[in-house]
């Protein structure tokens, strides 16, 4: 418990300085510690406990133990040795108890109590309340009862258990106790009329209770006033006396003494023996036909249901008696001959016997609706039934339920499993592109060749999943019931021992599935076919034997080829042909391929001169490859070339260029295959040329051997211009080019070869390995293949060379076959019961459906046609489907009279006639008019009809007049009248009384009915409504747009018809079907429209990445829903744009520069033609190609930095001088480029220079910089291009890549030979699959079936339907519509129904006053269903399929006892109307009451003298929910103060009493001290800057003035004054009077309760100052410490221990501690 309340008792009852001073001595080491005594240590310390541990033990339940630490502790809070406390008191450390496991939480659980009553919380100090207004409520707590209790049977438990798996629901919690409610009464009435006419009376004025007093408010004032008034003097004797007329009493049975006058009643056997022998005296009299006979028997068989013998009924007619009193005014009852009366009214009247309802004892209990074992379903209802044995009679008790029923679960073994649903799924149907084409895409009318992503759609249906199972287990049982007792049972459980073949199960309704519904739709996506690329030709091959391997045929043929660079879809079929053969002479397998030609080496030792190249060649096959120099034995090797090394003085001439490319693949008559080469004058010869030197050069052109003596006369001449080019024949061969053709491959066809026969592939088998798993066979395919000549067209095949043919037949894999496979067709539909309504002319259908699951194809069985099958509903016999129960009334038996004996005392009573009583029988009918049991009647039929009536039989005075005729025909309508008559009977035709047209009229006239109606439209236009068309599917789907969702639909309004009355009648009556239909058109879908994309720009750069572009302009934007636009430019709203990243070749685009020109020389020496020159040449940007560069194009596609110089400026070399031929491209740089390597270009002589001259120098060389001549490359790759799809793909897998870039160190791109040689690591991946998201156009599910309406009846019914989003739009689809609810009006249906009419005035017969009736009908109303809007009286023929029945209540009262007050009484007026339904409110927010309303009945007084008679006023309350807060205020004008509530009624009660407006001093006592006033709540409060002295009453005493604190600045001391004042000088204080000790001047609480803000500055102050003399002491104890140990280091030591609330020792060792120089310094 660590240090507690003792020890902060202990520690803060010394005083601050004492503290301090003894941690000084303590820190010091001077404090010592005085020795306790044994006898004072024990009453110093106690036992301390911690809680209890967890319960642990090796089984769940009683048997654990657990543990808690006990410990001894000192009063002050810390923790000591265990020896110190009592040993006896010790507590235990160790207690069984409940361990609690997981499964125990099934077993136990919380029970929580109810809340007890709200109790308001003790003040603080537990001073009494404070007395006066209550502003809002008390603040109170309630409590309940919490425990843990075993679920099983409510017993009670150890909290830990529940508390182990939750934690303890709170005891308590806050509450508002409301302020006293006062009871709040309404203005009172006017006063009434004066009680006489003449004389003293009173007049009266009351007012009724509208809200009762709560929560101890002050009870109801009185709600009668009097005054007393005269309105004339009496004339005359006034009439003091008066009939009263009692209450009727218990009916009961007359004497058992016969009278006289009535004949003695007979047993039922007397009777039925007297009835037989009248009916055979009858028989006697005559003879009777057949006929007649069957009439009477029928007859009597009636008269005999008539009777009541049976004793379900056991009517007795009995009767009552009540008294006639003569009363005075005063109240007091005096003789009747006081009274003046004529006549007494009746004293005795007949009556039923009272009987209650008798049953008998409960039946047993009937089979459980559930008929199979699933606890996952339901529980199922048993029922049991008990009989009427009597009915109640004369107000006798109700029939108890006659029916009870209770949940079950069927028992016993044989009990079937309960069938199962579960949905499933056809398969998916074909893949198709086009339902995601927008409206815009051309493709919509070719749909051929769409790939990429699409739709695919299946159909879910319903099927009960153990359909099998149960049928299986109903055979087997029907197996068992048909075998002897004696036969075993099957030792195998039926699930282990069935085998069945799964096919496909019956569709049943989707309503049996429940759980989500499987998607009905998909993306799928169809592979787009690869086209096939291939590379350019390749060069001509050598002229070669078709088959090197046979020589024998001496054709030959030269062949070029290509490669497929993308391989197609469909294989290498779909390629164009890859080789291509002309045929040639000479061929040859191997021949010898020249190398290079090795340097010019002078004839005979010379240094100039003519020469020869020997050539270096090897030995290849016709393909290319080198080969063993033996197989080129028989072919030509290369000769050596004739070659001139110049001499000094000769003309020096450049090396040949290559050869160019031919500029012909072959050769024709038009036109032939050329090559050139070109060389240039590099110097020229000295001195001049003779004709001998000429004729030796002519001749030298075919000598092979150079004589000498040129260089006597001078070097070589130069030759002219047309002998620096040359030009050879080359392709010489015929253009006649052979290739192979292909045609496409034919189907697959079934190999005859091949025994395997091709099987049929189902889904209904269950073997999907195995043997019998099915297998399609092997076919073959077969494709046409020519010999085609190029240009020309088919030849014979000899022309084509046999090796590179393609092959004209393949094996093939054939389809498997896929029969059409449906589900059998579902159960037919119930047809509708007999009893349930069915529209004329129009027959039941019943239907049944089938699914298709499995679509053929390859030729599979096709499906059937038929998949919906209906019937007409065959008619079931009457009463089998829902049997009809109705009352059958019988004939009224004779009037039953109050006994001669009892009533002949009466004034006035005449025997044999009178006022009587008269009852029938009343049975229960089936439809067909049998007889069945009244509990049947009871339950399904009406209420039951009256079984007696009052009946007259008349006296010899009293007129009898007949029945009404019928009213006679009416003569027009509206118009017209209609009578009907009765006449008198007997003898009153001659008493002058009965003739009385007044009192006995004898017609009656009545306008006819009025026939005209007329129809008027009612409410809102309904939605547009598109015509319902024949769903599709069994579960629908629509895309949203599609024709089926928008177009021309119809709009309905509900039309009323009214009669000349106004009253709504059916709309038939106006010839109108209910609706007034109009055409509206629901607008279709335009999807965003944009324009074909534009060709692809070209590549932004030359050379290396670049960007290229394409775009698409907007021409019309979506409207209705239709498809979004793409996001747009942000900057051209009309365009979208589509960037990919590029990489152009960097040797595309080469610039070729022609040979230089002559030398044009600027010092021209005649003789010598050297010196300083220039040369030019042109230099052209051309596109390169596999064959060369080709055609020029604009010179900026080609790299400026690169272009060759079209001049250069030179010396040309003289005679004799040294001739160097170009530079060789400079060395590459070593890498990296550090700056300190060189590279170098070297050179070598073409014609050395005369002796004594030099050549220049050779080789050059210059320091390699970075990025000037030195560079470093580097790989760049590009960002991933969008995702790219094939041009007949709309979404789905595309194709995604980047580009490799190679970069030079100055960031410019270069060929990518230049990373390439360098070997750099390309890792990465520049192709990569991708998805393009689909527009999915939002799919809806089909309309619902429409809602029953809305109301049966009324103006306001409506219908509706919905649908829902069976899949949400994707990508850019067409959105979800916002309109998922469609409604439509209900035809228009009057609403009749029961209602009462005012109850009548109290009557009482023939006298003043008394207990009499009243009495009110049940009238048939119509109206058009609005709440605010009163019915209209119809005829009760309309009402008659109605149940009599009242807001509900079948309780029909129609008759009910009253009381007529005689004149003088002092008696309770009718009760108020019920009050507003009132809530418990704290400023308008409704607190945890229950609303409730009021009613009262107040007193009226007659007479003055008998004021002190008058009853009790009385009122109730009830409960009522949705109840209204209401605010009272006191409104005042000039002369007159109210109150009155929000809603405008003047009341008494509920305004405050303390703030009447305009009335001084509302405070008591007054506020009259200085600065005071009254505030609105009434409390006396203080001004600003002043606060409140409160007496321990409660009142206030003075205002003491708030100190101000004043805070010094640096500038002026007086500069800044700092005022704290109360907040709220106005608001109530929250001081509790009463509270003992010293008055508090300076409130610390505010006046809601809290602290105030300077109390925590000042608490902060006081902290602030014991941390700084704490810390001083500490600083004062170290400097202490230090000095002691530095003076006495080795001295002694003393220790001073103190024990910690954990109970170890905290040891504080102070040196010197025993010393005296420490105690005396």
């Amino acid at each position: 418990m660590g240090l507690g309340e003792r020890g902060a008792r202990t520690a803060w009852g010394e005083s601050v300085p004492s503290l301090v001073w003894r941690l000084v001595l303590v820190c010091c080491g001077i404090h010592t510690v005085r020795a306790q005594t044994s006898g004072d240590s024990k009453s110093l310390y106690f036992w301390e406990t911690g809680p209890w541990g967890r319960c642990m033990g090796s089984e769940c339940g009683p048997g654990g133990s657990q543990s808690r630490a006990v410990w001894c502790a000192h009063v002050e809070g810390w923790t000591t040795l265990p020896t110190n406390c009592l040993q006896s008191a010790r507590p235990a450390n160790q207690q069984s108890c409940f361990r609690v496991c997981d499964w125990h939480r099934e077993l136990y659980d919380w029970r929580l109590g109810d809340w007890n009553r709200c109790a308001p919380v003790v003040p603080r100090g537990g001073g009494v309340v404070r007395s006066g207004p209550c502003p809002r409520g008390e603040e109170g707590i309630q409590t309940r009862e919490v425990s843990c209790v075993l679920k099983a049977d409510g017993s009670p438990a150890d909290d830990a258990i529940c508390e182990y798996f939750e934690p303890r629901p709170r005891l308590e919690q806050a509450c508002l106790i409301p302020c006293p409610r006062d009871c709040i009464v309404s203005r009172f009435s006017p006063w009434t009329a004066c009680s006489k006419t003449c004389g003293l009376g009173l007049q009266n004025r009351v007012r009724s209770v509208l809200a009762p007093p709560l929560f101890g408010g002050q009870a109801c004032p009185n709600l009668t006033e009097f005054r007393t008034c005269a309105p004339r003097p009496c004339e005359g004797r006034e009439m003091l006396f008066n009939l009263r007329v009692g209450g009727w009493g218990d009916c009961g049975l007359p004497p058992s003494i016969p009278e006289a006058s009535e004949a003695p009643s007979l047993p039922p056997a007397q009777r039925v023996a007297r009835q037989a022998r009248r009916r055979k005296s009858k028989e006697r009299k005559g003879a009777k036909d057949p006929e007649t006979r069957e009439l009477i028997k029928s007859k009597r068989n009636r008269n005999r249901l008539n009777r009541q013998e049976s004793n379900l009924w056991s009517i007795e007619v009995g009767y009552r008696a009540r008294q006639v009193v003569c009363v005075h005014r005063n109240g007091s009852t005096v003789p009747l001959s006081q009274c003046p009366h004529w006549s007494l009214p009746d004293m005795h009247q007949s009556c039923l016997m009272r009987k209650d309802c008798v049953v008998n004892e409960w039946g047993q209990w009937g089979p459980c609706s559930k008929t199979c074992a699933d606890p996952s379903v339901p529980m199922g209802t048993r029922i049991r039934t008990r009989q009427v044995q009597q009915l109640p009679v004369g107000g006798g008790a109700e029939c108890p339920q006659l029916e009870d029923s209770q949940p079950c679960e069927p028992l016993g073994d044989s009990v079937p499993p309960c069938a199962t649903y579960t949905w499933r799924t056809t398969e998916w149907g074909e893949c198709r592109v086009d339902a995601l084409l927008s409206q815009q895409d051309r493709r919509r009318g070719n749909q051929t060749g769409l790939c990429g992503g699409g739709l695919q759609t299946r159909e879910v249906y319903c099927v009960q999943a153990n359909a099998e199972l149960l049928s299986y287990l109903s055979n087997n049982q029907d197996k068992t019931e048909g075998q002897p007792q004696s036969s075993p049972k099957p030792s195998v459980p039926p699930l282990l021992s069935i085998t069945f073949e799964i096919t496909a199960s019956q569709p049943v309704e989707s309503k049996l599935c429940v759980g989500s519904v499987p998607s009905t739709s998909q993306l799928c996506h169809i592979s787009c076919p690869i086209e096939c690329e291939v590379s350019p030709w390749g060069a001509w091959g050598p002229c070669t034997f078709e088959n090197c391997n046979d020589q024998s045929v001496k054709k030959g043929f030269k062949f070029r080829r290509r490669k497929i660079t993308n391989y197609p879809t469909g294989g290498e079929g779909d390629c164009p042909h890859l080789v291509e053969a002309i045929p040639c002479e000479e061929p040859s397998c191997f021949d010898w391929q020249l190398l290079k030609l090795e340097e010019c080496v002078p004839d005979e030792d010379m240094d100039c001169g003519p020469g020869t190249q020997l050539p270096q060649a090897r030995c290849v096959n016709s393909d290319g490859k080198e080969v063993n120099k033996e197989l080129c034995a028989d072919a030509v090797f290369p000769a050596s070339v004739p070659c001139v090394v110049p001499c000094p003085k000769d003309c020096v001439l450049s090396p040949w260029t290559p050869w160019s490319t031919c500029s012909q693949t072959c050769s024709s008559k038009t036109a032939e295959g050329k090559q050139m080469r070109t060389r240039a004058i590099l110097a020229y010869n000295a001195g001049e040329v003779t004709s001998m030197v000429v004729a030796w050069i002519t001749v030298m052109e075919g000598l092979t051997r150079v004589p000498k003596f040129p260089e006597l006369y001078g070097g070589i001449i130069c030759p002219n211009t047309s002998a620096l080019q040359e030009v050879r024949n080359c392709n010489e061969h015929a253009c006649i080019v052979y290739h192979w053709q292909t045609g496409p491959w034919g189907p697959c066809t079934e190999d005859t070869s091949v025994t395997t026969l091709n099987s049929t592939t189902t889904s209904s088998k269950t073997t999907p390995s195995g043997p019998d798993k099915p297998s399609c066979a092997m076919g073959m395919q077969t494709r046409k293949v020519i010999c085609v000549k190029v240009n020309v067209g088919q030849v014979p095949p000899k022309k084509c060379p046999d090796g590179p043919r393609p092959v004209s037949v393949r094996p093939c894999v054939l389809p498997c076959k896929k029969d059409c496979i449906v589900t059998p067709f579902g159960e037919w539909t119930a047809c509708p019961t007999s009893c349930e309504p069915v529209t004329s002319g129009q027959k039941s259908k019943q239907s049944r459906f089938r699914v298709i699951i499995q679509k053929p194809a390859n030729g599979g069985l096709d499906c059937p046609e038929v998949l919906y099958e209906e019937k007409d509903c065959v008619s079931p016999p009457s009463n089998s489907a829902c049997p009809v129960y109705r009352w059958k009334t019988h004939k009224w038996r004779r009037c039953q009279l109050v006994p001669w004996s009892i009533r002949q005392q009466s004034i006035g009573a005449q025997e044999g006639c009178g006022a009587g009583l008269q009852t029938r029988a009343v049975s229960c009918r089936q439809l067909d008019g049998s007889v069945t049991d009244i509990g049947q009647c009871l339950k399904f039929a009406n209420s039951m009809p009256a079984i007696n009536q009052p009946c007259q039989l008349p006296c010899r005075d009293d007129c009898q007049l007949t029945n009404w005729s019928k009213f006679s025909p009416c003569t027009a309508d509206c118009v017209g009248v209609r009578t009907r008559r009765r006449a008198l009977v007997g003898k009153s035709k001659k008493r002058d009384k009965c003739k009385n047209s007044q009192m006995y009229p004898l017609s009656e006239t009545q306008y006819c009915p009025c026939n005209k109606y007329n129809a008027q439209p009612v409410g809102n236009w309904s939605d547009c409504i598109l015509p319902e068309g024949r769903l599709e599917s069994a579960l629908g789907m629509r895309v949203q747009g599609d024709g089926r969702e928008c177009g021309q639909g119809y709009r309905y309004q509900a039309m009323a018809c009214y009669d000349q009355d106004n009253r709504l009648v059916e709309t038939l009556r106006c010839n109108s079907h209910g609706y007034i239909e109009e055409a509206c058109i629901i607008p279709c879908p335009s999807d965003c429209k944009l324009s074909e994309w534009s060709n692809w720009s070209r590549c932004s750069k030359s050379c290396g990445s670049g960007v290229k572009v394409r775009s698409k302009w907007l021409r019309e934007k979506p409207y209705n829903g239709g498809r979004p636009c793409p996001k747009l430019d942000h900057i051209n709203q009309a365009q979208v744009y589509e960037v990919v990243p590029c990489v152009s070749d960097c040797s595309q685009y080469v610039w070729v520069a022609e040979p230089w020109s002559m030398w044009k020389v600027s010092n021209v020496d005649l003789k010598e033609n050297c010196g300083e020159g220039v040369q030019t040449r042109k230099v052209r940007c051309m596109l390169n190609t596999v064959d060369g560069p080709t055609d020029a194009v604009e010179d900026y596609l080609c790299d400026p930095e690169e272009m060759p110089a079209g001049t250069r400026e030179s010396r040309l070399p003289c005679p004799e001088d040294c001739v160097l031929s170009d530079w060789s491209p400079w060395t590459p740089c070593e890498l990296p480029c550090s700056g300190r390597g060189d590279r170098q270009r070297t050179a070598y002589a073409l014609r050395l220079p005369k002796e004594g001259r030099e050549c220049p120098k050779s080789m050059e060389t210059e320091p390699c910089l970075l990025n000037r001549n030195c560079y470093h490359y580097s790989y760049n790759i590009t960002d991933w291009s969008t995702c790219q799809l094939s041009a007949n793909a709309v979404c789905g897998i595309g194709l995604k890549t980047r580009m490799l870039d190679c970069v030079r160190s100055d960031g410019k791109s270069v060929d990518l030979k230049f990373c390439e040689e360098l070997g750099l690591e390309r890792k990465w991946q520049m192709n990569s699959s991708c998805t393009v998201e689909c527009p999915v156009n939002c799919q809806l599910s089909e309309w619902s079936a429409w809602t029953e309406c809305s109301q049966t009846c009324g103006l306001e019914g409506r219908m509706s339907r919905r649908r829902s989003v069976v899949q949400a739009s994707r990508g850019d689809g067409r959105p979800c519509p916002v309109q998922m609810e469609q409604w439509k009006p209900c035809p228009v249906r009057p609403c009749y129904r029961w209602n009462y009419s005012q109850w009548s005035e109290c009557r009482v017969e023939d006298v003043v006053c008394g207990e009499g009736r009243r009495f009110r009908n049940l009238s048939c109303f119509v109206s058009d269903g609005s709440r605010d809007v009163p019915g209209s009286l119809v005829e009760e023929e309309l009402c008659a399929g109605l149940e009599p029945a009242v807001d509900g209540d079948k309780n029909i009262i129609l008759e009910e006892a009253c009381t007529l007050p005689c004149p003088g009484d002092c008696y309770l007026m009718e009760w108020s109307d019920w009050s507003p339904c009132q809530s418990v409110c704290v400023k308008g927010q409704r607190l945890d009451f229950s609303a409730v309303q009021v009613r009262s009945r107040a007193v009226v007084a007659q007479e003055p003298e008998n004021i002190a008679q008058c009853p009790e006023q009385e009122w109730q309350s009830r409960p009522c929910p949705d109840g209204e807060c209401f605010e009272y205020k006191w409104v005042s004008t000039t002369r007159l103060v109210w109150c009155e509530r929000s809603d405008g009624t003047n009341v008494t009660g509920g305004c405050p009493p303390t703030s009447l407006p305009g009335v001084e001093g509302s405070c008591d006592p007054p506020c009259d001290k200085p600065r005071s006033f009254c505030s609105e709540e009434g409390l006396c409060m203080c001004e600003e800057g002043y606060t409140e002295v409160v007496s321990p009453e409660g009142l206030l005493e003075q205002c003491a003035e708030i100190p101000v604190l004043e805070i010094p600045t640096a500038g002026d001391r007086n500069a800044d004054v700092k005022t704290s004042r109360a907040v709220d000088p106005t608001a109530p204080t929250t001081e509790q009077p009463g509270r003992p000790g010293r008055t508090w001047y300076l409130q610390p609480f505010g006046p809601d309760g809290k602290l105030k803000t300077w109390v925590y500055g000042v608490a902060a102050g006081v902290f602030v100052l014991l941390v700084f003399i704490v810390s001083m002491i500490y600083l004062a104890c170290s400097y202490c410490s230090m000095r002691r140990s530095l003076e006495t280091p080795d001295s002694a030591h003393c220790a001073v221990v103190w024990m910690g609330p954990d109970a170890h020792e905290l040891t504080y060792t102070c040196p010197e501690c025993q010393q005296s120089e420490c105690s005396a310094s």
